[in-house]
């Protein structure tokens, strides 16, 4: 396997395409997302977290290791309720493979099933890779598969799960999260928009994978998406470090999960009202949640960062870090389901 995930762990359906394409800086990604071209069509220049930052990291996880454990038990129970030992776990790469591996680890603690552990690869815009989705079902039911992720942000992913399942009719298209602040699933830990440790970092936490990419010169119609193991990063490796951290917070007990959608206005009127308010023509640009405005300062040209409270050290402090870091303003705003809100830099008002 071309990561450093142990077999054992996750069957991973993507292509192997290292040194096949070159990283782009992240001005110039930004300026070619921006002018049309497709994200998935690039590789951004991996971030190597300062010593600083690798700090927050290990705060983060020391803090919410508890926390993240309780969420990867609720929804491990819930998916063994709606499924049992045939359950056929799909996490959607990368951010949502260290979630898949915990899910796996708690059922086999709890019920004592080594439930199958897949990663492909969904992209906005693009769909989810039908060669792997139909490698899976060559071996599963589709009432079997439960897709998991980290977190939501907008929905866009759940959105997209939605529209490619309408040619798998027999697949559950809903999506399990250890964090919802969207609203949009009831297969969660929480709704809370509580900080998951690997979120701050990219592929250092995700078994030195990066992000997934789609181009036709390099991903022919027979691929699975494919990706680029960063082997070079070894020395910075700390996706077991994460896995393992939360492992041992894990408690098998038999307590009940309560966590229904909520009642109140969805989250992407909150992102509308953001965009009105700061006046953001592209909605796109706008990225709610602890973990996507992690992800716009790792990742993407950041204009402001939005935090529930500028006193909030505790849930944002590796936020703040990484604000200083890049020259970032911070500012306190009355977020309503996030804690924190990134909004990128249109390059069109540049």
């Amino acid at each position: 396997m071309f990561s450093t995930y142990k077999e054992e762990d996750v069957e991973i359906l993507l292509k192997d395409i290292t040194g096949l394409v070159e990283p782009q800086s992240t001005e110039e990604r930004e300026k070619e997302i921006q002018s049309g071209r497709h994200y998935c069509e690039m590789l951004p220049i991996e971030y190597e977290p300062s010593e600083a930052y690798e700090k927050a990291f290990e705060d983060a996880l020391e803090r919410y290791s508890s926390i993240t454990a309780r969420a990867v038990a609720s929804v491990a129970r819930k998916i063994w309720k709606a499924k049992g030992k045939n359950a056929a776990v799909v996490s959607l790469a990368r951010a949502g493979t260290p979630i898949g591996i915990l899910i796996k680890r708690y059922i086999r603690e709890k019920y004592g099933a080594d439930i199958d552990h897949y990663t492909i690869s969904i992209i906005r815009g693009r769909g989810i890779d039908k060669n792997a989705l139909n490698y899976i079902l060559s071996k599963h039911s589709g009432e079997d598969i439960q897709f998991v992720d980290g977190w939501t942000g907008k929905g866009a992913i759940q959105n997209e799960l939605n529209k490619a399942m309408k040619d798998y009719p027999g697949v559950d298209p809903r999506l399990a999260v250890l964090s919802d602040p969207a609203n949009i699933t009831d297969i969660c830990g929480t709704h809370d928009d509580f900080l998951i440790a690997s979120s701050c970092l990219n592929s250092t936490v995700s078994g030195l994978l990066s992000r997934t990419f789609l181009r036709d010169d390099i991903i022919g119609p027979d691929d699975y998406h494919g990706a680029v193991f960063y082997k070079e990063l070894k020395e910075k490796d700390v996706t077991y470090h994460f896995i393992e951290s939360v492992q041992k917070k894990f408690i098998i007990d038999d307590q009940e999960d309560d966590t229904d959608i909520n009642d109140d206005a969805t989250a992407l009127e909150e992102v509308r009202q953001i965009a009105e308010e700061f006046d953001v023509k592209d909605i796109n640009l706008i990225k709610p949640s602890i973990g996507e405005a992690t992800r716009v300062l790792l990742r993407r040209l950041p204009w402001k960062m939005l935090v529930q409270s500028l006193d909030d050290e505790e849930h944002l402090g590796h936020l703040y870090q990484l604000a200083r870091e890049k020259g970032v303003e911070v500012v306190e705003y009355p977020l309503k389901h996030y804690r924190a809100c990134g909004i990128i830099k249109s390059l069109a008002d540049t």
